[in-house]
């Protein structure tokens, strides 16, 4: 490097660089605010449940949300005014490296989900015993009945009254609180089957979303789970298969997922607002130590069972759907001041993170109408008939101090133009190899994702040299006497010096 310009670089009255270069391009993960939303007893509860799994808290929180919110499912809306109804479905995406113990974590809630699970199809199963054995009845008696049938006609009399031993009844459902995997087709008949809806929890979602465009015509499975988050109605149709029709689909997603599989499958994709529907959780690192108690299953079992056996309204016709639990006065006017508030920060989003920010007041009515059944399961509370201000105060509070932090922290690579991302990988180089002074020839050269061609490059020194982080200091020529190349001097405040070195 020329000396003589590092020097002169080092002399430049520079100005302070814009503050977004200064600070990490990950975002720090915010702290969960366990007892101002959940309470005592489910803060407890899930932070003796997280240390017994050597996993954050906010892992267990998650699946804690999404398996409650499934588990009420279509028993129970929340309506905040006429015109805007929501389900309490919530999907959630935990992301953290292999080590950081999302799975064990993730168990903590699905083991007790699945007992319940186990033993009510148990239950169903002698159900289903009984009913195979009333409609061989059944066949015997309809087939005596066509025949009386048949002679009656013959010889003009009156037919017969078909005999109430001649139906078995409808046929039993199995019951089904969670999948780990399952197509469209079998989910669609599962939600036709138990209307109250069910949750899908995957070890790893990357194969979920890959899944969803397997087919050779270009079909998709992605508007049947656009569907599935807003529980609305929904028609599956396949070559080959009867018409499912389900009046409302409701189902929850909870699973795990790597970072960089994450900026690779949903970042990258097409924004339908399919991603925006995810609550992220990617916390630091739990820290090593050893639990000093187990985690209370048994109350966890308990509280699932309570929300899991919510009954469902239904319409004039018979047919099963929501109860509708509308918002008090003064819960409305805390909604309306969050509602103000998320469009404030639409204004400094975008991509993404836009996306997601627009989903907010929604997603605080979701989370509000599943804090008032959480603390009715663990008993602390009457059966809520209607969400209040303390419900939708805590909802507000983990959306403002949490989600969207946390939304800003995994969605940082798409929330920011393509030059932006690559003038942010330019300052990671420029910091880990300590340059002063470079060229762009030097930055080409390692080859970098987001940097390694002229192309990519160009647009990155652009928004650099407008940001102050870096200043056009001339060319020098290449080897050989060839193309000169642009040189640049570094702002000292971004390798943490002082503004101006004599």
């Amino acid at each position: 490097m020329n000396e003589h310009l590092a020097l002169n670089a080092g002399r430049i009255d520079w100005p302070e660089p814009a503050p977004r270069f200064l600070r990490d391009a990950l975002p720090p993960a915010p702290e969960l605010p366990l007892s101002e939303v959940f309470g005592p007893t489910w803060a407890a509860w899930i932070t003796r449940a997280a240390e017994a799994k050597s996993a954050p808290p906010d892992y267990v929180m998650a699946g804690l949300l999404a398996a409650a919110g499934s588990a009420i499912g279509n028993a129970r809306w929340a309506v905040p005014w006429d015109g805007w109804a929501e389900p309490p479905i919530i999907w959630a995406m935990l992301i953290g490296a292999p080590s950081s113990n999302k799975s064990p974590g993730l168990d903590a809630v699905l083991a007790p989900l699945k007992s319940i699970e186990r033993g009510r199809r148990d239950e169903a199963e002698r159900e289903l015993a009984a009913w195979s054995e009333r409609a061989e009845v059944a066949k015997l008696a309809e087939s005596a009945w066509r025949e009386m049938a048949k002679a009656a006609v013959k010889e003009d009399a009156d037919v017969p009254d078909k005999p109430a031993d001649a139906d078995p009844g409808a046929k039993p459902g199995m019951p089904c609180l969670a999948v780990t995997d399952s197509t469209v087709e079998r989910l669609a008949v599962i939600a036709a089957e138990q209307p109250r809806g069910t949750l899908m929890a995957r070890d790893e979602l990357a194969g979920w979303l890959l899944g969803m465009t397997r087919y050779a015509g270009g079909g998709s499975d992605r508007p049947f789970w656009l569907e599935a988050y807003g529980g609305r109605p929904y028609r599956v149709e396949r070559m080959g298969r009867d018409p499912v029709h389900i009046d409302r689909l409701a189902i929850g997603v909870v699973g795990s997922i790597q970072p960089d599989r994450l900026r690779s499958l949903l970042i990258k994709s097409d924004d339908d607002g399919l991603p925006a529907r995810f609550l992220p959780v990617w916390p630091g690192p739990a820290p090593l130590q050893r639990p000093t108690a187990g985690p209370n299953a048994a109350f966890l079992e308990s509280a699932l069972h309570r929300l899991s056996n919510l009954a469902m309204a239904a319409d004039e016709g018979g047919r099963p759907q929501p109860l509708f639990l509308p918002f008090t006065e003064e819960a409305r006017v805390l909604l309306d001041g969050l509602r103000h508030d998320a469009r404030a920060w639409e204004d400094d989003s975008e991509g993404l993170l836009l996306s997601f920010t627009g989903k907010l007041p929604g997603l605080a009515v979701r989370i509000a109408l599943v804090l008032a059944h959480l603390i009715w399961a663990a008993g602390e509370t009457e059966e809520p008939w209607e969400v209040t201000r303390a419900h939708v105060e805590c909802a507000a509070h983990f959306v403002e101090t949490y989600a969207l932090p946390m939304a800003r922290r995994a969605y940082a690579d798409a929330s920011v133009s393509r030059s932006e991302k690559a003038a942010r990988k330019l300052v990671q180089a420029i910091r880990e190899l300590r340059w002063t002074v470079f060229a762009s020839r030097d930055v080409l050269r390692l080859d970098r994702a987001d940097i390694a061609t002229a192309a990519d490059l160009n647009p990155a020194l652009a928004v650099l040299e407008d940001a102050d982080v870096i200043r056009a200091i001339g060319g020098a020529s290449g080897p050989r006497g060839g193309r000169p190349s642009r040189r640049f001097a570094v702002n000292p405040a971004i390798l943490g010096g002082r503004l101006r070195i004599e």
